[in-house]
């Protein structure tokens, strides 16, 4: 069976550690690994604009000895004549895997359906899960081991990025908690599968108002921009219903002393948060920026590697 990372709970606890581990051996010998020499081709496909995903997509297929075909739909059919599936058809033949960075999860979601060629999600309006591998990588590096930990996601819990945080944090192992408003809170389902998934690894997932409470003991500070693509216009809304759950100096100093800051980025300073944390000792976000090449490299690996076990046991 072709292995696809759609979200972060696609990956059972010990399948995330083992990409984890990959990313710090590919870590330490950025060039040792060739998996996909020939050159095999990989398509990268952006519906959204982007920085740290189509650099460290391209660097990383590269540094496989691949080669990064980068579409861009509004120069393709996908998403006007063609749909998802036919498209995903037509790349199979030619490419070794699919990763695409798109609004819809159910445009993923089909495009994998019938795809003999792992797909990835980049980034979708409901998950991020290359992100969550490259903050939890992140976080390991600096805090060792994550079963435990406690995470502290402050600001808009409805987004990709919240729910990614939930879902892999609790994989992990990690007690995650989410501060919002009520009205910003995770998705109900994406809720319940998490507490599904904790009860599985010993983590746990709170949702709370109270952002002081959050802050309280952390291990790990995060937040996110609080105007994703496609919520310009609620700008004003989110600014006035955010405002409380900004990270700043006092937040750090509420979390456990040796506490870690991460943000995806980019980041709008001065809202979700303060210059001072992001470019003070306890922020990691560049070392964060960076993981998402070697994050990214061991997954290409890791679900190239699954798809081709099952193919050669399929065969026999």
């Amino acid at each position: 069976m072709t292995r696809h990372l759609l979200r972060d709970d696609d990956l059972t606890t010990a399948e995330q550690t083992e990409i984890l581990d990959l990313a710090l051996e590919l870590k330490k010998d950025r060039w040792a690994d060739k998996t996909l020499a020939g050159p095999q081709t990989v398509a990268v496909i952006f519906d959204k604009s982007s920085t740290r995903t189509r650099v460290s997509f391209a660097v990383g297929i590269a540094d496989l000895g691949g080669s990064p075909l980068i579409i861009s739909t509004a120069n393709s059919q996908l998403g006007g004549k063609e749909t998802p599936a036919d498209t995903a058809r037509v790349l199979e033949r030619q490419v070794a895997a699919i990763v695409w960075r798109t609004y819809a999860q159910a445009g993923l979601e089909e495009m994998a359906a019938g795809t003999r060629v792992p797909v990835i999600n980049a980034l979708s309006d409901d998950f991020h899960p290359c992100q969550l591998l490259a903050d939890l990588l992140t976080i390991r590096e600096h805090k060792g081991d994550l079963k435990g930990l406690t995470l502290s996601f402050f600001g808009d819990g409805r987004s990709n990025m919240a729910h990614s945080y939930v879902l892999a944090g609790v994989t992990a192992g990690m007690h995650v908690r989410v501060a919002s408003p009520e009205a910003y809170a995770p998705r109900a389902d994406v809720v319940a599968d998490a507490h599904r998934r904790a009860a599985e690894t010993g983590g746990s997932l709170t949702l709370v108002t109270d952002p002081d409470a959050a802050a309280d003991g952390a291990d790990v500070i995060v937040t996110d921009t609080w105007v994703s693509m496609g919520k310009e216009e609620e700008k004003a809304q989110r600014l006035r219903d955010l405002g409380g759950y900004k990270v700043t100096a006092a937040t750090m100093a509420r979390a456990d002393s040796a506490a870690i800051f991460i943000h995806c980025l980019p980041a709008d300073r001065g809202y979700e948060v303060d210059s001072e944390v992001i470019d003070g000792p306890q922020s990691v976000v560049w070392d964060e920026a960076e993981n998402r090449l070697h994050a990214q490299k061991a997954l290409l690996v890791w679900l190239i590697g699954k798809s081709s076990e099952s193919s050669s046991e399929g065969a026999k």
